[in-house]
């Protein structure tokens, strides 16, 4: 979908980089001469992956950090001086905790209403005077949020997080609104079911999950990734601001 050239020398930001769309969406990246940092909780994830993207022939530097805590703003500081400054801001890192409000665990709602709209809030607020400053300098300066099909339409047993998806799409806009005038591009990306780790930490989620391989053939987060790399990847004046992705089957 994207030449390696359109991608050369982009210094990327990548979270949930550990698993499913962030890793393979970093993993992409450096593939098309992108430096990217990896940003996420397990460190021996990321060490292997690190490992794999240096064995390539790529550049990927990677940073432990939990988005829910207060030193996200420190790691948006040492991701920036790593890979010399900030062009591309990839926002993956997702949890869903199934299960209903009314008589639903509250530190379930909060981690995810942590980690998935207030830890995407802090390190794009500490990263966007780096996209603001490549955009300056003449280059390509992206925000990329992954949302969820979620985001749009009930999804009963995934309240919390269908809400905290609602959330980060409108943020999008509103973002966009912001850093268009200073020519920094903001990407919505709602994608439909994907064969990740996200649903594995429940029996309601994997259940869910073998329903949705049999019936509609989803999508893995390499497809996923693709879209991304397609995106970024565009003349510097052209914008995708929402892209919905989907199994041809779900409706």
């Amino acid at each position: 979908m994207t030449s390696q050239s359109s991608l050369a020398g982009r210094r990327a930001v990548v979270t949930g980089a550990s698993s499913g769309i962030g890793a393979a969406t970093a993993r992409l990246l450096a593939a098309q001469g992108a430096r990217v940092a990896l940003v996420a909780r397990r460190q021996d994830r990321l060490d292997a992956l690190h490992a794999e993207i240096k064995d390539a022939g790529g550049f990927a530097v990677p940073i432990v950090l939990d988005l829910a805590a207060d030193t996200v703003e420190a790691g948006a500081r040492l991701a920036a001086r790593e890979l010399g400054g900030v062009d591309l801001v990839v926002n993956a890192a997702g949890i869903l905790s199934p299960g209903p409000v009314l008589g639903g665990p509250t530190d379930s709602w909060e981690r995810q209403i942590d980690l998935n709209l207030t830890g995407l809030l802090r390190l794009s607020g500490a990263l966007l005077p780096e996209l603001v400053a490549a955009a300056s300098a003449g280059g390509a300066a992206d925000l990329v949020n992954v949302s969820s099909a979620a985001a749009t339409q009930v999804e009963p047993g995934a309240p919390v997080y269908a809400a905290t998806k609602a959330a980060v799409s409108h943020l999008s806009r509103h973002l966009r609104m912001e850093l268009a005038p200073h020519d920094v591009r903001v990407t919505d990306l709602r994608p439909g079911m994907v064969l990740t780790e996200l649903l594995s930490g429940s029996e309601m989620g994997v259940a869910w999950t073998e329903d949705m391989r049999k019936r509609i053939d989803p999508l893995t987060a390499d497809d996923v990734a693709q879209v991304i790399a397609f995106a970024v990847g565009q003349p510097r004046h052209v914008n995708l601001p929402e892209i919905v992705v989907m199994p041809v089957k779900q409706m």
